[in-house]
């Protein structure tokens, strides 16, 4: 099984580049005709948000929308997706970035619990918690 970098996933998404698409879009047939999926790792799935996001305006609820819909394709298989299916439940209902929504989600996968952090909003994420010096 081959991995796919973000940018190519970015590619596929924002369409931003009428060549690179082509050349994407024939990588997954020939995937799919092959019967095969492409590997996507956590760190691709976390770039990828940071992108859309930084780079695209992509809101919160269109990145939600546009991971959760990679996450049901047949064509990806992602590393960690229990943990990163976890991650996008809790970016959706709380005020914490993403990045802190899959650490705490990795973390608990892992069962290293709870995820230290001096960061107030990342500390609303279930499974975190607010390192205080009271802590």
């Amino acid at each position: 099984m081959a991995a796919l970098d973000t940018n190519v996933l970015v590619r596929f998404l924002v369409q931003d580049d009428t060549a690179q698409l082509a050349t994407a879009r024939k990588l997954f047939r020939r995937c799919v005709d092959a019967g095969e999926s492409l590997f996507v790792p956590i760190t691709v799935s976390l770039e990828l948000e940071w992108v859309l996001r930084s780079s695209f305006g992509f809101d919160k609820p269109t990145v939600l929308q546009t991971l959760s819909q990679l996450l049901s394709s047949f064509e990806l298989r992602f590393e960690a997706e229990g943990a990163l299916e976890m991650a996008l439940a809790h970016y959706g209902q709380s005020t914490a970035d993403f990045s802190d929504c899959l650490h705490a989600a990795l973390a608990g996968v892992a069962g290293e619990q709870p995820l230290w952090t001096f960061d107030k909003a990342a500390a609303k994420v279930d499974g975190a918690r607010l390192l205080t010096a009271q802590s």
